[in-house]
């Protein structure tokens, strides 16, 4: 396993290859749990060389948020993505990636500005400058994103496309914990109450089926009111949203939800001072 600290060191060993072997990249910010090693394995199957990148973007986090204690274990990482077979590991520091104060910020309307950019201003636009960065230092094929954070896939995907970037987004399904939760970076913050209520999210997003088998002439003003009921049945959890929305375009919801060809429900809640996301998409198979 290749570890490169410097664009010029990882574009100079990444050169020999380019061109005569496909190339699929997984970025990440370190704390890996076994959600990220899933999309290396998913890159490893479909590429001769596969690249992961470790920086935690101070850009994307708000004054208030938790750049300075989001989890840092480098060894731990690196050890990690050897057991996995990860060719290169690219890990800069923010000098490196940011060697004056940024003036250029990628924007993205519209999907950027609903879910999580509502609550957390200028978030994906750091999220979508990093990863531009990132595209072009690394110059891959292939890229794979988990679909834990739906809104960041369709946002990355926009980019692609409007930008004509040279690679193909590869969407990757959630890792689960054996009781359902979401694999996140931040679960390590939860305290074992909060673990143990947290749950409830992935509780009330398969709990949609039932509540639609209930009531033909559900709403989606309804169904929100349901899942959010199921939230507050944990002590501790605060919603910050829940969100029906039609996808694959993220657009507002209203009537009846048997109506929609396939909708997004979407979640952020807090249990103490961790956000968790959570998230699920229904597709109706009409004839």
């Amino acid at each position: 396993m290749h570890i490169y600290r410097t664009i010029s060191e990882y574009k100079s060993y990444i050169s020999q290859y380019r061109g005569r072997s496909t190339i699929g990249f997984v970025p990440t910010m370190g704390s890996l749990h076994e959600g990220h090693l899933s999309l290396v394995t998913q890159s490893k199957q479909a590429n001769e060389i596969t690249v992961a990148s470790i920086f935690v973007n101070p850009l994307q986090f708000g004054p208030n948020e938790d750049y300075e204690r989001y989890p840092r274990d480098e060894e731990r990482d690196l050890s990690m993505l050897q057991r996995v077979g990860v060719e290169v590991v690219f890990i800069p520091n923010v000098g490196e990636m940011y060697p004056r104060p940024m003036q250029t910020r990628v924007s993205i309307v519209g999907i950027s500005e609903i879910l999580c950019g509502r609550s957390r201003p200028g978030h994906f636009a750091g999220v979508a400058t990093v990863v531009m960065k990132l595209f072009h230092i690394i110059e891959p094929d292939f890229a794979y994103f988990g679909k834990k954070d739906l809104q960041q896939v369709a946002l990355i995907e926009r980019m692609v496309s409007d930008l004509n970037v040279p690679v193909t987004i590869v969407p990757c399904d959630t890792l689960r914990e054996p009781d359902g939760l979401a694999m996140s970076s931040r679960n390590v913050y939860l305290s074992p109450s909060e673990r143990q209520q947290a749950t409830i999210l992935h509780q009330a997003l398969l709990g949609i089926e039932t509540w639609m088998n209930q009531d033909e002439n559900l709403t989606v003003l309804k169904l929100t009111q349901l899942i959010k009921q199921k939230i507050q049945t944990a002590p501790d959890a605060v919603i910050d949203y829940v969100e029906v929305l039609s996808y694959p375009d993220f657009q507002e919801l209203t009537g009846l939800v048997a109506q929609a060809r396939s909708f997004l429900v979407a979640v952020a809640v807090k249990f103490g001072s961790t956000r968790l996301i959570d998230n699920r998409v229904i597709t109706f198979h009409k004839v």
